[in-house]
């Protein structure tokens, strides 16, 4: 989502993988680069600048690219997976390498924009962009901005169409929405099953009434299942995907919320809340900073480590899951009213996740703390049973009456 008003734009967005596939907050500096050098993205190499700017980005574990992030000029970029008729290239850069690459290379929004069409021109985008599924690929399209303009990008293949947000608000999801461009290109069976058109019109609706970041978390935090519902609702078929926050469990598609972004974008400067977990319904937004590294542990993987924030954080999610609706009110109170405290006075970054992890390590002895069942539907049950087993997830990871079998 993003919301263009004069003198500032907020920008928000879920980043929707598969359960295990961790990601991390990746700080990369300014450099200067050897001519003639290569970069090596997720599948291919291609030339690299002279220079390449700080960067601060959202990506899965295992990719070169990312989800999300942002530069040391206050650009910022989400992308999204589209489903379009024509052939996927078996190879070239990733929708992801593409976001990473603008943000190294691009100072404003609108150079940003004419770094992924050059690239995408030059090399097309392709290869495998799944985790549990390698070989899934798709095009992608995007949200652009900077402190002063916005502008929707979207692909097939290796052609585009771009559009301005001049004023107001204006989401995506996993769906082509620039109407002339779409017309005759989206794959329709695969866009229906990614519930795009539904969580759009949540998104939208949520943007439009957007004053704040704070709004704009509340949207993203989202299971659009009416006021006085804090649990997702799951189909057998897509699972909980149909709501901003999404929850995996699905019997033919399956996407989980694994991080999330909320930024203010003004000419006086900027300002960027990450949960750097996954399930934001779970999470708390800190403030985080290009020229400032946090140390959040060694990289996660697709393997419960619990010296990692990601890993840490499931073991509360994964809780939550099981009966939402008694265990997020043991402290959605409190996480609500520190970021409410740090949204009006922000901290140091530092000092903030080192409170956050407190924080995060009460709040799950308190879900641990309580007896309850699984309200989960049988189907949904065991989609996340293989996928804490494959995680080797410890028993205490575990909702219901599940135990980490040998």
């Amino acid at each position: 989502m993003v919301v263009v008003e004069p003198g500032r734009v907020l920008f928000a967005k879920n980043s929707d993988r598969d359960p295990n596939e961790a990601q991390l907050l990746d700080w990369q500096p300014h450099r200067g680069h050897a001519i003639g050098s290569r970069v090596r993205c997720t599948w291919i190499e291609i030339g690299q600048v002279a220079e390449t700017n700080a960067v601060l980005l959202s990506r899965p574990f295992w990719m070169f690219g990312a989800e999300m992030g942002t530069n040391e000029h206050g650009v910022v970029i989400g992308n999204e997976a589209v489903f379009t008729r024509g052939p996927t290239q078996r190879i070239g850069l990733t929708g992801m390498d593409l976001l990473r690459l603008a943000l190294e290379r691009a100072a404003s929004a609108t150079e940003a924009v004419s770094v992924i069409t050059e690239l995408l021109e030059l090399h097309g985008q392709g290869g495998g962009c799944g985790h549990e599924h390698r070989n899934l690929s798709y095009d992608n399209s995007y949200i652009v901005a900077d402190p002063r303009q916005a502008y929707v990008l979207e692909t097939d293949g290796r052609e585009w169409a771009v559009e301005q947000v001049t004023s107001g608000a204006r989401s995506i999801s996993n769906g082509l929405t620039i109407a002339s461009f779409a017309d005759g290109r989206s794959q329709r069976v695969r866009t229906h099953f990614s519930r795009c058109r539904v969580r759009q019109a949540v998104t939208q609706a949520g943007a439009d009434r957007a004053m704040s970041a704070h709004d704009l978390m509340t949207v993203l935090r989202g299971h659009g299942t009416g006021a006085g519902s804090s649990a997702p609702h799951y189909s057998p078929v897509t699972g909980a995907m149909a709501a901003p926050c999404m929850h995996a469990g699905g019997l033919a598609a399956a996407s989980q919320t694994t991080a999330s972004w909320v930024a203010e974008l003004t000419a006086g400067g900027v300002a960027h809340w990450c949960t750097a977990t996954a399930a934001p319904c779970t999470g708390l937004f800190k403030p985080v900073r290009v020229d400032e590294p946090l140390d959040l542990g060694p990289r996660p993987s697709d393997v419960f480590d619990g010296r990692s924030l990601w890993w840490r954080h499931e073991q509360l999610h994964r809780r939550c899951l099981t009966d939402p609706e008694h265990l997020l009110p043991l402290f959605v109170a409190e996480r609500d009213a520190v970021e409410s405290r740090w949204l009006a006075t922000p901290p140091e970054p530092a000092d903030a996740f080192t409170e956050a992890d407190q924080l995060l390590e009460r709040w799950t002895d308190a879900v641990w703390g309580t007896e309850i069942g699984d309200t989960r539907p049988a189907w949904a049950r065991r989609y996340w049973r293989v996928r804490n087993r494959r995680a080797q997830l410890p028993a205490r990871a575990f909702g219901g009456s599940e135990r980490l079998e040998p």
